[in-house]
């Protein structure tokens, strides 16, 4: 007879106690890192820098002045601000409270800002100086009052100053000495996220303790972050509060560097001037790297590793940031997924396959971060893994820690994302027999054309090889015949000449088969997201008015 659980040695006398058991929360990397390295710069903002010991007493400050205000636990405390050394700052601060974060994409309305603060709760708004009118117009949009506080680094805050307080005078009252202990369970909420959705109000994903803590250590393990690392704000930190980066430098002590504004030229001097070691963001921000023009390049003696997330970059492209010093690794992930949960690890043997077999490799969505659970590729009706033949079709699901904990206040939503123990992406993709996933469309996205599925990113590759060409979008066309036919939409180079769609037409005709050459192509400034990505939904509106 087997002894029961309950008195097992294993289990008996061996208890959980403060000693050994402490919940997970990002907010303790910060506490270690001031611990360790007290005199170490820690954020770069310009002229601005404040060394471990410091952003520490700034985020400590700041958490008491939010506690003296009555904001405790679980309360939401909103910002809306470009990547400045404040937004680093409420990332450690906010959680210390047990209160929510809520970063707020800078991009938006002001009838989206005001559904986010109204629908998140906010008590607490810190906002940027340069959202000064943005701000003005939302705040009268929401039904209750909302405390405004203004960060303003020129020392005159403009953003409603009537009514709004300066960030450094907030943050002059707090006590230094104020004391917090982290969250009394590590599944408590952390932060809350708005998804950029396209057809109705916005879904708010909630992260916990639990799961921030785990993507910081996921990032570090997986970009190699370490004590000198030097890492570049060019991603927006609004965004999956940028991928848990500012938990994940401070976990190996590294250096952040602030940029308000994604600008070639100055991101080619702050790698310069700071030996800048690593730096996340769109495809469109390695695509406006690798063809800024050559007055705007500075040169380094160093390799920068540089990580991207979205549609595969292109070939073209990765061989650009190559030949100019930056190593790309291509990463996969959502809102949901506390931004990335996929990277495609670079592999020895890749380095002896042909250059274009090699780019090809280096595009794909590769295998799940080590603190997530699990990846599949399955049928999404009966839930079966799809064979690992680089071939098959499925939905994209993952499961682990690192998926959010649901969507804020829509329940019919979250059950439907996440379901049956998996998260479900809305991305189809193949399995390929090295174990590597790749995604070749969004479910929505997929063009099908007399009964034939073609990969919209299948023709943006090829479109993309044209040396004309900057960036290309392809959505279905509804035509007579087809059902729906590709249409492309090409922004092109600067000082390119004039290129014409029959020329397109034909360069596509050369390198795929005839069913997936584009029947339209449009040229111009493509939308874009505020997170750099291409907005395809205004795309298909547009190709159905054609």
């Amino acid at each position: 007879m087997s002894m029961h659980a309950a008195q097992h040695p294993f289990e008996t006398g061996l208890d959980r106690s403060g000693a050994n058991f402490v919940p997970l929360s990002p907010t303790s990397f910060l506490t270690r890192a001031a611990s360790a390295f007290a005199g170490k710069t820690a954020v770069i903002d310009g002229e601005r820098q404040f060394t471990y010991a410091e952003l520490l007493d700034r985020c400590t400050r700041l958490g008491s002045a939010l506690a003296q205000r009555g904001v405790g636990h679980l309360d939401t405390v909103a910002i809306l601000a470009s990547n400045v050394p404040e937004m680093i700052e409420a990332h450690f601060a906010v959680p210390m409270l047990g209160a929510v974060l809520n970063p707020l994409n800078t991009r938006l309305d002001a009838a989206a800002i005001a559904f986010s603060l109204s629908h998140g709760g906010a008590k607490v708004l810190i906002a940027d100086r340069d959202y000064a009118a943005l701000v003005a117009a939302a705040l009268p949009q929401v039904g209750h009052d909302v405390l405004l506080i203004a960060i303003d680094d020129s020392g005159s805050p403009d953003v409603a100053p009537a009514r709004a307080i300066a960030y450094e005078a907030f943050l002059a009252g707090g006590d230094p000495r104020f004391a917090w202990s982290g969250p009394a369970d590590e599944w408590q909420s952390l932060c809350l996220l708005y998804t950029s959705g396209t057809t109705g109000d916005p879904k708010g994903a909630v992260y916990s303790h639990r799961g921030a803590y785990l993507q910081a250590l996921g990032n570090a393990l997986m970009f190699g972050l370490s004590y000198d690392s030097v890492y570049l704000w060019t991603l927006p930190m609004f965004h999956c509060s940028g991928w848990s980066y500012p938990w994940a430098v401070a976990a190996v002590g590294g250096t952040q560097v602030c940029l308000r504004k994604v600008d070639p030229a100055a991101i080619f001097q702050l790698i310069a001037r700071h030996r800048v070691t690593h730096l996340c963001g769109a495809p469109i921000v390695m695509t406006m790297l690798a063809h800024a023009p050559a007055d705007q390049h500075v040169a380094f003696d160093h390799v920068v590793r540089c990580a991207t997330g979205g549609a595969a970059p292109p070939s073209s492209v990765l061989r650009a940031m190559e030949e100019i010093g930056f190593q790309v690794t291509h990463l996969y992930g959502a809102t949901e997924t506390y931004g990335p949960s996929t990277s495609c690890v670079f592999q020895a043997e890749w380095a002896e396959l042909p250059t274009e077999r090699r780019y090809t490799n280096m595009a794909r969505q590769g295998v799940a971060y080590p603190t997530l659970e699990g990846v599949m590729v399955a049928d999404p009706r009966t839930m079966a893994p799809v064979p690992q033949d680089g071939e098959t079709v499925g939905e994209l699901m993952q499961r682990g820690n690192t998926i959010m904990k649901g969507y804020l206040k829509n329940p019919d939503a979250t059950t439907k994302t996440l379901a049956g123990d998996w998260y479900l992406s809305g991305d189809l993709a193949v399995w390929h027999p090295d174990g590597y996933v790749e995604i070749k469309d969004r479910s929505k996205d997929i063009i099908i054309s007399g009964g034939e599925n073609i990969s919209s990113l299948e023709v943006e590759e090829v479109l993309s090889q044209h040396p004309a060409v900057l960036i290309a979008a392809v959505v279905a066309r509804p035509d007579p015949t087809w059902g729906e036919t590709p249409c492309a939409f090409i922004e092109l180079k600067t000082n390119v000449g004039t290129v014409s769609e029959a020329e397109i037409i034909g360069f596509c005709r050369q390198h795929m088969a005839r069913f997936k050459v584009p029947k339209k192509v449009i040229f111009g400034p493509l939308p874009k997201t505020s997170t750099g990505k291409i907005q395809k939904f205004a795309l298909r509106d547009y190709a159905r008015e054609l």
